[in-house]
C-alpha cells in the first residue's frame, strides 16, 4: 500500500460507533491509514449509536480502549490518533427512525461512506431509511457508499430476500458487502503468487493437485455469545463467506484484469459452480459436531450445551466439515475439504493444496512400491501469515533415501504487519471505490445455495457429535476424509515449527 494514493476527502458514518467491531477493529486501521499518510485530515468520521452522550464521550471511550494497545508507547498517545481524534463526532439516536437520518444529513458536505456496524437485522432498514432521507444519492462528483459486515443472510432465502431489498435502493456498485478475511496480506497475496508464478500456475489443475483443504480453527470457546451462536452456528457463521471466499480466490480463472469486476466475475463463476447437493449426497458430504466441557490450554471450558443463553436440546453444531466440489474444466474431481470449528487444538486459518504423488519412487535403497510424500503448499491466513512449500529430498549419508523437507516464507520475517487489523485494505478500498475484495450479490447467493443441503438436512434430523476441547474436531469429520485414503493437514503445524 505504500505506493497508493491517499483517500479523497469523505466522511465516514459508523452506525453502532461504541460497539466492539468499532474500537478494536475499525479505529485501529484507520489509525494506521492515518500514520502511513493514505488516510488525511480531510476525512471525518461521524459516529452513531443508541448510547447518549456527545464527541467527547465517543472520544473518551475511544481513549479508554487504545490506551491498553501498544504496550510501553500506548495507541491513545500516537500521534496518528491525536489527529484523527479531533475529526471524530458523534451523534446519538435511533436508526430505526427517520429523525436521526435528517440530522445525519445536516452533518455531511460531499463524499460519504456509511459503515453498518450493528447487527444482520438493520441492514436493510438502515439502506432503506438512508435512501429515503436522500443520503445514497450520487452527484457527478460526489460518492455514496455503504459497507456492510458479514453474516449477509442466514440462507439463500433470506439472502436473495435482502440482495432484493438493498438493491431496490441502491446500485451494486455502491454496495460493498464485507469479508475480513480478504483483508489478510495472504488472502490478497493468492492471485499474485498464482498469476505471477509460472510454476505454480501451471500445476494449478486437477491433473497435478489431489485435493484443497481449508481449515479455520479457532481456540475459543463461544463464551457470552450464547444467544447469537446458537441461532447461527458454525456453518452459518462460516462457511459461506469466509470459507467460500477463500476457496473462491484458490479455485478462479485467471482475469483478464485485475479490475474489480474481472475480478468478481471470476469469483462469482467458482462459486456457482460448486455442486448443489441432493438430500442423500448432503448427508455423506457433511458433519458436525459440538464440543463438551474439558481443558483447554489450562483452563475449565463449559460445554456448548451448558453455555448462558443457549438453548436447551439446541441442535447446533460448534463444528462442521464438508467434502464439496467445483464443477469446472479445471477442478473436475478434485475435492475440496472445508472445516471450521470452536474449542479447537489451535488458532490456525489456512489452505492445503495437496499435489499428486510421483507415479514411482525409481530410487535406491528405496522399495519400488513405496509411496513418497505428496508435496504440498500451505498458505497460512493467520495467525503467523505467511506460505511454506513441501518437497522431497535426498537424505545426508551414502544410501540414496528421500525426507520431507518444508520451504518456508513468513510475511513478519521480512516485512512490519505487526500492527495491521486486517481492515486498514478494506476502509482504503471503500474510500477509493475499489470494490475488488468485496463479495457481489450473485456471490453471495451462490454461496448460500451450496450450503442450502446441509441446513435443510440437519433441520430435520440428526443431532452434532460431541467432541473435547483442544482436539481437531469429532470422530465423523476424520471418517470424511479418511474414506478418501486422505488425512487432515495437522492444526497448529506450521506454529509448532516456529
Amino acid at each position: 500500500m505504500t505506493d497508493a494514493v491517499p483517500t479523497p476527502p469523505a466522511t465516514l458514518v459508523i452506525f453502532g460507533a461504541t460497539g466492539d467491531l468499532t474500537r478494536r477493529l475499525l479505529i485501529p486501521a484507520i489509525i494506521n491509514l492515518t500514520r502511513s499518510g493514505l488516510v488525511g485530515d480531510d476525512l471525518h468520521i461521524l459516529g452513531i449509536g443508541i448510547d447518549q452522550g456527545d464527541d467527547e464521550m465517543l472520544r473518551g471511550k475511544l481513549d479508554d480502549f487504545l490506551a491498553g494497545l501498544g504496550g510501553d508507547q500506548p495507541l491513545s498517545k500516537d500521534e496518528a490518533w491525536l489527529r484523527l481524534r479531533k475529526r471524530i463526532s458523534y451523534l446519538a439516536g435511533d436508526f430505526t427512525k427517520d429523525e436521526i437520518y435528517g440530522e445525519i444529513g445536516k452533518r455531511l458536505n460531499g463524499n460519504a461512506a456509511f459503515y453498518l456496524a450493528v447487527p444482520p437485522r438493520f441492514f436493510g432498514e438502515i439502506v432503506e431509511r438512508l435512501a429515503a432521507n436522500k443520503l445514497t444519492t450520487e452527484g457527478e462528483n460526489c460518492f455514496r457508499r455503504i459497507a456492510i459486515e458479514k453474516p449477509f443472510g442466514t440462507d439463500l432465502a433470506s439472502a436473495k430476500a435482502l440482495n432484493a431489498q438493498i438493491l431496490s435502493k441502491v446500485a451494486e456498485s455502491q454496495v460493498y458487502r464485507l469479508d475480513h478475511f480478504l483483508g489478510k496480506e495472504t488472502v490478497q497475496n493468492l492471485m499474485t503468487a498464482r498469476f505471477a508464478n509460472m510454476m505454480i500456475e501451471a500445476l494449478w489443475n486437477n491433473r497435478y493437485i489431489d485435493n484443497v483443504q481449508i481449515t479455520a480453527a479457532e481456540i475459543v470457546d463461544v463464551g457470552s455469545r450464547g444467544a447469537f451462536y446458537d441461532a447461527t452456528g458454525a456453518l452459518r457463521d462460516m462457511v459461506p463467506n469466509h470459507l467460500f471466499q477463500l476457496l473462491a480466490m484458490i479455485a478462479m480463472e485467471p482475469p483478464n484484469s485485475f479490475d474489480a469486476e474481472a475480478i468478481r466475475n471470476e469469483k462469482s463463476k467458482v462459486l456457482k459452480a460448486l455442486r448443489v447437493y441432493t438430500p442423500e449426497e448432503a448427508k455423506t458430504h457433511g458433519v458436525r459436531g459440538v464440543y463438551t466441557a474439558g481443558k483447554l490450554n489450562g483452563a475449565d471450558i463449559t460445554a456448548y450445551h451448558d453455555t448462558p443463553q443457549v438453548a436447551p436440546g439446541s441442535k447446533t453444531e460448534t463444528f462442521v466439515a464438508l467434502k464439496l466440489y467445483a464443477d469446472t474444466w479445471r477442478w473436475a474431481g478434485v475435492p475440496f475439504y472445508l472445516r471450521t470449528g470452536k474449542a479447537m487444538t489451535a488458532r490456525d486459518t489456512e489452505i492445503v493444496v495437496t499435489f499428486q504423488p510421483v507415479p514411482f519412487a525409481q530410487f535406491r535403497e528405496t522399495e519400488v512400491n513405496r509411496r513418497l510424500p505428496p508435496n504440498r503448499l500451505i498458505i497460512q491466513v493467520q495467525p503467523d501469515e505467511g506460505m511454506s512449500m513441501e518437497i522431497s529430498i535426498k537424505s545426508p549419508g551414502l544410501s540414496v533415501d528421500t525426507v520431507p523437507v518444508s520451504l518456508d516464507f513468513r510475511y513478519a520475517d521480512q516485512f512490519d504487519i505487526g500492527k495491521m487489523t486486517g481492515y486498514e485494505s478494506l476502509i482504503y478500498d471503500l474510500m477509493i471505490g475499489d470494490q475488488t475484495l468485496f463479495q457481489r450479490a450473485d456471490g453471495i447467493e451462490a454461496g448460500w445455495a451450496a450450503v442450502q443441503p446441509f441446513l435443510d438436512l440437519w433441520a430435520k434430523e440428526g443431532e452434532p457429535e460431541a467432541y473435547a476441547p483442544g482436539t481437531m474436531g469429532p470422530a465423523c469429520a476424520d471418517e470424511l476424509i479418511e474414506r478418501d485414503n486422505r488425512h487432515w493437514h495437522d492444526i497448529g503445524a506450521i506454529a509448532k515449527k516456529t
